[in-house]
């Protein structure tokens, strides 16, 4: 039987899992650092992965509904990926180029290019970065503060721009931050994101978007703010980390709207949400905006390392060498990336997401009649969230019950148990997340919300 035969055997007939450590996790936990993080809450040693699907050293399967944080765009070892991966490999081309640029490289600027929206490819300048989202963020913010002559930033309360000293100073999440002392907070001004659910004025729908922009152009304009002129504005068209929120659409064009009229840069971190993950091909194309700063990473590489920042030309002011790095021209990373985004393009994968988006949240609509602990189903295309709650808690302003943090690592568990990788995000960890593989097919979405609906009833029971 072929690898990818065994990988995608029929799941329908649920299977427990039970977890003991192997050898390899043991060795694991003695010789890595404590700061590793899936493996404690998901104690898998992984061989072999095809697809949706991965399969560990046991031998057991598992639908990967995290796929490397959303990087899989089309799964483990898809055939374009591994063709254009070998191809590199046959044609013995240079593997490491610094900033130098080769056939594959323009390419792949090529190909990026021809993805944005015209009115910012025509004009559109690229850095490669090194190959994080963290490092594109740390460029961004580099190119902003030199192209404005100002040195602050907002940002967003459930932020996440990543986890090195600059980025890390925009994350909402406090704990992270707390044992450093040299963060960039003092040039980093928090703004309430609109979150519906728990609206940060207590208002929510459309009085909730109109208090939060007007609090924003208030804080531009009025001089008494005490805060000065930002170089820019970092946001996430949807959080993901921070629980899978996305932004009303209205609201981005009023943001939009504040920063051109104030002549702040704003920054648009798709890290997580480029490349058809929430039904087009970039998150921010929902809102008909155009950013000034495109930050990208993830999908970008085709499951390799990649990150680039991608600007308008008139923050093209900084000088030569104002941003390196060693492992800037990953030659198969920008060859697996230009095979992803064809592939995107030619099938209508966008399109293939917001259908595969709709499913799913139908069928976790239909779970939420029987489990009220689904309290906000929400996102776009195939970035879902679930915000667990608990029925029998004190109601906020806005009628909803608290985040259930106790609940939801009992739901990943027995998810995990029946075959099912998802993660956890959002305050207190409350927040379940869908981020499968856009080739995703209808039946597996089916076969995911079944398995979630299976480990729903069992985590309750332990509660």
């Amino acid at each position: 039987m072929s690898v990818a035969t065994s990988l995608v055997e029929d799941l329908s007939v649920e299977t427990l899992y039970t977890f003991d450590e192997s050898p390899l996790l043991a060795r694991q936990s003695r010789q890595e650092s404590n700061a590793r993080s899936y493996p404690r809450r998901l104690p898998l040693a992984l061989k072999r992965a095809k697809g949706l699907y991965v399969e560990d050293v046991e031998g057991r399967r598992f639908i990967d509904c995290l796929a490397g944080a959303g990087t899989l765009a089309l799964g483990h070892n898809h055939p374009v990926v591994i063709a254009a991966i070998q191809q590199v490999l046959a044609d013995e081309l240079p593997l490491h180029t610094l900033d130098l640029t080769t056939p594959v490289k323009d390419q792949f600027v090529q190909d990026l290019f021809g993805l944005l929206p015209a009115t910012l490819a025509c004009e559109a300048k690229i850095q490669f970065c090194g190959p994080t989202g963290t490092d594109a963020v740390e460029a961004a913010l580099k190119l902003v503060r030199t192209a404005t002559g100002r040195n602050t930033v907002v940002s967003f309360s459930g932020g996440y721009h990543g986890m090195s000293q600059g980025a890390l100073s925009l994350m909402g999440s406090l704990a992270p931050k707390k044992p450093l002392a040299a963060l960039l907070s003092n040039g980093v001004q928090f703004m309430p994101y609109p979150y519906d659910y728990r609206c940060p004025f207590g208002l929510g729908g459309k009085s909730g978007v109109q208090a939060n922009l007007h609090y924003l152009e208030n804080l531009f304009s009025d001089p008494e703010a005490g805060v000065q002129l930002p170089a820019a504005v970092i946001v996430e068209v949807v959080q993901g980390e921070g629980g899978v929120i996305p932004a009303d659409l209205d609201w981005l064009r009023g943001l939009r709207r504040i920063t051109e009229h104030a002549g702040v840069a704003l920054i648009v971190d798709e890290i997580q949400s480029g490349f058809a993950r929430t039904g087009k091909m970039f998150a921010f194309e929902h809102a008909g905006i155009i950013p000034d700063v495109v930050v990208l990473s993830k999908a970008i590489g085709g499951s390799l390392p990649l990150a680039v920042v991608v600007y308008r030309e008139w923050l093209d002011t900084w000088l030569p060498g104002a941003h390196a790095g060693t492992f800037r021209g990953n030659q198969m990373a920008m060859a697996a990336g230009s095979a992803v985004m064809r592939y995107l393009k030619e099938h209508n994968v966008a399109a293939h997401a917001t259908a595969m988006g709709d499913r799913l949240s139908e069928h976790l609509h239909i779970l939420q009649r029987d489990f009220p602990q689904l309290g906000d189903i929400r996102g776009r295309g195939l970035m879902l969230g679930v915000e667990l709650v608990d029925p029998a808690g004190k109601l906020d302003a806005l009628g909803h019950p608290p985040a259930f943090a106790r609940l939801a690592p009992l739901v990943q568990r027995e998810c995990l148990k029946r075959g099912l990788i998802l993660e956890l995000g959002g305050r207190q960890g409350s927040v379940v997340r869908f981020l499968p593989p856009l080739i995703i097919t209808a039946s597996e979405i089916d076969q995911v919300a079944a398995i979630f609906g299976n480990a729903m009833a069992a985590a309750i029971t332990r509660l």
